[in-house]
């Protein structure tokens, strides 16, 4: 894995004597930076140590290598050469795998620590098609193919019908690293079977901790708003090195970006203390090949 340069985080962002935040510092596995600066700011008073920063609405590939140059260490790009994005989405409709280029040119430079987010199937939500590309198909293999010459992980987004065909990849690219954004949104029965077949598979926790979802009130891990549903935290605690949190934030609305870090908070205060240093950085800086912090 590439390894980065870590800042410390009360130097890097500036957080302050505020005790919450710091207590729950965290790395965020999933930002859509469409604004570096409110980013930085709300990230700051969340006690966000580092952020995997994907593109959003108004952020290009030279926005996220800009501020990752601005901010070093605390931003760390993937490449997205997702469908929803329009110079991409014809490759998709004709599942041309002369897409992995653009990918593996990018990760070239040295900027990018990943790919993704890939929405290869993802339902239809405010301002966002629906897409539906076969994650078995020829540009996913591709994508992972690039990953493993560069040594990097692969944020995807793939929804519960087609798990089938996520874990035919999955079986053929055991060399890389898949995070699983939102986790599919699976049920526990699911969640815990996609993680015993497949070693390669991290399940990402971005959305799950908010208190109600604008898809579907199932797509939480709580019970009421607040708890986390006890056997989610026994599955959290049999496989502690497969889990990774995030807040999906966009900065579209910075108040609900602050519910939703504070959401990833709350989750953590609530996890086991053996185990929540790996699931709020220890896996995500591993998964990343990112030295921990020293002592």
């Amino acid at each position: 894995m590439i390894l980065f340069r870590l800042l410390p985080v009360i130097a890097l962002l500036g957080v302050g004597s505020v005790g919450s935040a710091q207590d729950r510092t965290f790395a965020d596995a999933h930002v859509h930076l469409n604004d570096p600066d409110a980013w930085v700011a709300v990230a700051a008073d969340a006690g966000v140590a580092f952020a995997v920063a994907m593109r959003g609405r108004s952020a290009s590939h030279e926005t996220l290598a800009a501020a990752a140059e601005r901010w070093p260490g605390a931003i760390v790009p993937f490449v997205s050469v997702s469908p929803e994005h329009r110079e991409y989405r014809d490759y998709w409709e004709r599942d041309d795998p002369t897409l992995a280029a653009v990918a593996d040119s990018l990760l070239k430079t040295g900027v990018f620590a990943g790919i993704g987010e890939i929405s290869a199937v993802h339902f239809p939500g405010a301002g966002f098609p629906e897409s539906d590309f076969d994650p078995d198909g020829r540009i996913m293999h591709a994508l992972l193919d690039v990953a493993a010459r560069h040594d990097v992980p692969v944020t995807l987004h793939v929804e519960w019908t087609r798990l089938r065909e996520l874990e035919s990849l999955l079986a053929d690219h055991r060399d890389v690293t898949v995070v699983w954004a939102h986790g599919g949104y699976t049920p526990l029965v699911m969640a815990r079977r996609l993680l015993e077949r497949n070693p390669n598979l991290v399940y990402e926790l971005s959305a799950r901790t908010w208190a109600r979802h604008p898809r579907s009130p199932d797509y939480t891990i709580l019970r009421d708003g607040e708890t986390v549903w006890p056997e989610w935290i026994a599955l959290i605690e049999e496989w502690p090195e497969r889990f990774v949190v995030g807040s999906d934030a966009s900065l579209r609305s910075i108040d609900s970006d602050r519910t939703k870090l504070d959401g990833v908070g709350r989750f953590l205060d609530q996890l086991p203390e053996a185990i929540r240093p790996l699931v709020a950085h220890g896996n995500l800086r591993r998964v990343l090949g990112r030295a921990p912090d020293p002592p």
